[in-house]
């Protein structure tokens, strides 16, 4: 398949419309219409469905934009990595990271990295409290490396634990009535309405510490997003199970976090493929890492 059909295609699912699409893309009207038909015939499936004059994608078409996305965006990836070179370094690393403690350290690595090889790009992208988005970047292949709260999947993910740790308790609002409390416990939780991290593996990890019955907790919500929690201890009276990098990122005077009782808290790692080959780049990010931590 062409590549060009494929930016032929996503300029077309951008713009919804045969005329503007060839404008943006210097082609004429029918040579574009007669790409796409041809694209349509290869796959054997309708990728639009055409209304007068305007083009909408069908539930394949959005699943093949994503995909046609992914493929472009490796593709340039691939030709930037097999254009570096060791002695002057240089190209692009994705990396996502979760809004954490991990954040500050992971930058302060990035800018003392960029000192030595000031050639090499970041492309840094927020991901998700407990790491669902980002796991599904790493295995579509959006992110080279991404920053996730343990416990990893050994199976799939090669890692380094980072020396960073995250302290897990309950945010709240200052005027909730458990806003005086030292510490919570699980009895405490039982009592209260909860949000909690979307991805189980980390609820069953804290479950463990805590030996928490799950069947008693009143399980209000679930969320991968620290944004959405805020929004939601903002305009509710739940109460939200999460690390002390996320109320430490916000910054709001209006929360407050009460540790749990025993004291939990997560490692931190970076995480990348297994199975994959790592441009130079990477591969140099990842060894400056390790030193580092060596180091610390």
């Amino acid at each position: 398949m062409d590549t060009r059909v494929l930016k032929y295609f996503l300029t077309v699912a951008q713009t919804n419309n045969i005329t503007k699409a060839a404008e943006q893309l210097h082609i004429t009207q029918p040579t574009l219409s007669r790409q796409i038909m041809d694209l349509e015939t290869e796959l054997d499936i309708k990728l639009f469905n055409r209304e007068k004059r305007r083009l909408q994608l069908t539930k394949a078409g959005i699943l093949f934009q994503q995909r046609a996305t992914t493929m472009l965006q490796l593709l340039n990836q691939t030709e930037n990595d097999l254009h570096q070179q060791e002695e002057a370094l240089t190209g692009e690393i994705n990396l996502g990271s979760a809004v954490s403690s991990v954040s500050p350290y992971i930058t302060k690595l990035i800018f003392e990295f960029q000192k030595l090889y000031p050639n090499v790009i970041f492309n840094l992208s927020d991901g998700d409290g407990d790491g669902d988005v980002l796991r599904r970047q790493l295995d579509e292949g959006l992110n080279d490396l991404v920053c996730l709260l343990e416990p990893v999947e050994a199976a799939k993910y090669n890692f380094l634990e980072l020396p960073v740790r995250e302290e897990w308790g309950v945010m709240m609002k200052k005027s909730a009535p458990l806003a005086k409390y030292s510490t919570i416990t699980k009895e405490d939780l039982y009592k209260i309405p909860l949000i909690l991290p979307h991805r189980s593996i980390v609820r069953d990890e804290v479950s463990d510490i805590l030996k928490l019955d799950q069947t008693r907790l009143n399980i209000r919500v679930t969320t991968s997003l620290p944004g959405n929690t805020v929004s939601l201890l903002r305009n509710s009276n739940y109460y939200g199970l999460t690390i002390k990098g996320v109320y430490n990122n916000f910054h709001d005077p209006d929360f407050v976090f009460v540790p749990l009782v025993p004291n939990k808290s997560t490692g931190d790692v970076l995480a990348w493929r297994k199975n994959t080959i790592l441009s130079p780049a990477i591969e140099k990010f990842l060894q400056f890492v390790n030193e580092q931590i060596q180091e610390s």
